[in-house]
């Protein structure tokens, strides 16, 4: 591997950053490879795999350095810390680094960096590990204690462990702990204007550039891809023809019942599936209103919508939890999904696991009931709201669920309909449904269906229900 000293120094400046919490680990790390990315193929490779792979064993790494070393791991310096799980990440799970070379690298790496009078720990706690690996003797956590076993070798913090235990039975708790670890397919729809002709001679395309190529078993449109390195240059992508989203937020989207000619409001819209999905169904004498609070984040909305030739999707900047009293009661079917915990995706977004905490649910959640009582209002009599997030949180679901009928008046209504054969619980009948990672085949995602009464309006309360900006539309 060329270069291979720098390489593990940018992973090991890596990892610090995340710590640091100075962004998203996905923006972070490909921020990293854009800067660099005069690097070999190899070493960006190596690079990704290093610092995805350290955030998702962050805690097993931590727990097995804690064996060796007399200073526990949090007291660490920080790059010190970093350079540690960095490189007993490369010893346990790359076997294609050479024990010996990456215990002498990180050695000259700690003195690069000014550590020299810790280069004999280093080398120390690395080479003990190393023994161990290859004598079969690695440490490993106790199983009296089923939650701090699984915390351990999950690398989940153990207060999630236990809650999602106390919520789900073990054996369901068990199967989203392992899908979470899985590598994940990439899931896009084929457009729905397609003839069966074109979808096949467009799969058969993708197959020819590798993709291996799987329909999935929810909707007709969907298919599972994986063996292939990015969907940009594959057939149709640049004309339009398919869209990356996952199962959960097109079975969200088709909760909704959408017809066409329908003016739809996207409330928190982006990167875009939904409303673009939504766009497709109402047709182009129908109308969406995506709506998102940044302009970076509508960057994306407008770019997938640009892609899919959508003339009927506009954007327009704002903020969710503020009210807008031009738009009461003019959608016909308004979606809410909301910022939320993200516990549904911890497979796809390995640091929401290490950021979240009782204190943030409780937040997010009076941040949801805000934005849910301007977004009822802007649901006509009778018209339909899709409250929906990508958690797993009672919380955040189903207690606003309930906010949603009690406290702001609208009707839970079945999607038994618009789910596969397979889906079609007992909770669907009333209005939702909470898919779970490992049990189901997608994301985890709550999705639930309400309808506003015809002959009166919302019961909803809002801190201050005349408030409204100017958004710019675009």
């Amino acid at each position: 591997m060329s270069n291979a000293v720098n390489t593990r120094e940018l992973a090991v400046e890596l990892l610090m950053s995340m710590e640091k919490d100075e962004g998203f680990s996905s923006d972070l790390i490909r921020g990293t490879l854009n800067k660099y990315d005069y690097l070999d193929r190899r070493d960006k490779a190596f690079l990704k795999r290093l610092a995805e792979g350290c955030l998702e064993k962050q805690l097993y790494l931590d727990f097995i350095l804690n064996q060796y070393s007399n200073t526990p791991v949090k007291k660490m310096k920080p790059f010190i810390r970093a350079l540690l799980r960095s490189s007993l990440y490369q010893i346990l799970f790359m076997e294609q680094v050479p024990d010996r070379a990456v215990v002498n690298e990180a050695v000259k790496l700690a003195g690069k960096r000014g550590f020299v009078n810790l280069k004999g720990f280093v080398n120390g706690v690395l080479r003990k590990t190393a023994s161990a690996k290859e004598d079969g003797t690695l440490p490993a956590p106790s199983t009296e204690n089923l939650t701090e076993f699984w915390s351990v070798t999950h690398s989940i913090p153990a207060w999630l462990i236990e809650k999602w235990r106390q919520e789900l039975v073990d054996e369901t708790t068990l199967k989203m702990l392992d899908a979470f670890e899985k590598p994940q397919p990439v899931t896009i729809r084929l457009r729905e204007f397609m003839s069966e002709t074109e979808r096949q001679e467009l799969l058969s395309q993708m197959e020819e550039q590798g993709a291996e190529i799987t329909p999935h078993p929810y909707l007709p449109y969907a298919y599972c891809l994986t063996r292939l390195e990015g969907v940009h240059h594959l057939p149709g992508y640049s004309q339009g023809l398919f869209a990356v989203q996952d199962a959960s937020s097109m079975l969200c989207v088709e909760a909704a019942n959408i017809h066409p000619g329908d003016f739809i409001l996207d409330v928190c819209a982006a990167p875009g599936g939904k409303a673009c999905l939504a766009a497709d169904k109402t047709g182009p004498e129908g109308k969406v209103l995506a709506r998102d609070v940044s302009d970076i984040k509508l960057s994306a909305v407008e770019e997938n919508a640009g892609r899919l030739q959508l003339d009927n999707l506009n954007v327009q900047l704002w903020d969710a939890a503020v009210f807008d009293k031009t738009m009461e009661e003019k959608a016909d079917a308004v979606l809410a999904d909301l910022p939320c915990s993200g516990l549904g995706i911890l497979g796809k977004k390995q640091d929401i696991r290490y950021h979240v905490t009782p204190e943030s649910l409780q937040e997010l959640q009076q941040l949801q009931r805000q934005i849910l009582a301007a977004a009822v209002r802007y649901v006509k009599p009778g018209g339909t709201l899709i409250y929906s997030t990508c958690t797993i949180d009672p919380l955040e679901n189903e207690d606003n669920r309930t906010y949603i009928i009690e406290e702001l008046g609208l009707h839970p209504e079945s999607i038994t309909e618009s789910l596969p054969e397979s889906l079609r619980r007992e909770s669907a009948k009333d209005g939702y449904i909470q898919l779970i990672p490992g049990q189901d085949n997608c994301d985890g995602f709550f999705i639930s269906r309400f309808r506003k009464p015809v002959n009166q309006s919302a019961r909803v309360t809002l801190q201050n229900p005349d408030l409204h900006n100017s958004g710019s539309e675009r």
